[in-house]
């Protein structure tokens, strides 16, 4: 096993359509995980969810999460994100990000159709800015 450079932390987290695994707490403390779509703007981990998801509700209440992306494959390999997100409501950049994410994990000719259905009052655009990336490669090697 060999832990990844930033660099290649933020190249693995392009790579296909894996999915996120976020996690928030709950108000009442209790841990609550989630897959998400999510794609890279620079830095930072862009996603949606509906405004009285678990997630959410949670998000709004407390921005502080953990993300984790792994590769289910020989040799194996993983990403942890931890951060703070911040939260849009803004009708051009839902449409906008969520028709991105549409394209990497449905493909572009349904990216349009999949930005519109969740573009929609009521979804969130969710920005993560991420203060700790630990990733790892090779773990089975």
């Amino acid at each position: 096993m060999r832990p990844m450079t930033d660099d290649e932390a933020r190249a693995f987290l392009t790579v296909g359509t894996r999915t996120g695994k976020l996690a928030v707490v709950r108000a009442d403390g209790r841990p609550h995980v989630s897959p998400i779509w999510f794609v890279l703007d620079g830095g930072d981990l862009v996603f949606t969810t509906w405004k009285d998801s678990v997630k959410g509700r949670s998000l709004r209440r407390d921005p502080r999460v953990a993300l984790t992306v792994d590769d289910e494959e020989p040799p194996f390999a993983f990403v942890m994100v931890e951060g703070e997100v911040t939260l849009s409501e803004d009708p051009d950049a839902l449409l906008r990000w969520a028709t991105t994410i549409g394209g990497r994990y449905m493909g572009a000719d349904r990216a349009e159709r999949y930005g519109h259905r969740n573009a929609v009052p009521g979804e969130l655009l969710v920005r993560l800015v991420p203060s700790k990336i630990i990733g790892r490669a090779g773990i089975a090697e």
